[in-house]
């Protein structure tokens, strides 16, 4: 009955530990959307500021 709990308790620390992999893989992926999304705003400032000294 010891090893059923220990199975139990095993099986929960490796399924507490998936889902913490996974919230970290979707705080990496909006991350790098996030930063992807900055890099397109300032390359559109950038042709804009050069499009007004033309």
């Amino acid at each position: 009955m010891n090893l059923h709990h220990q199975d139990l308790a095993r099986a929960h620390v490796r399924a507490r530990l998936g889902e913490a992999e996974q919230a970290r893989a979707g705080r990496r992926l909006t991350r790098t959307r996030r930063s992807g999304r900055r890099a397109e705003q300032l390359a559109q400032q950038a042709r804009l500021a050069l499009a007004r000294t033309l």
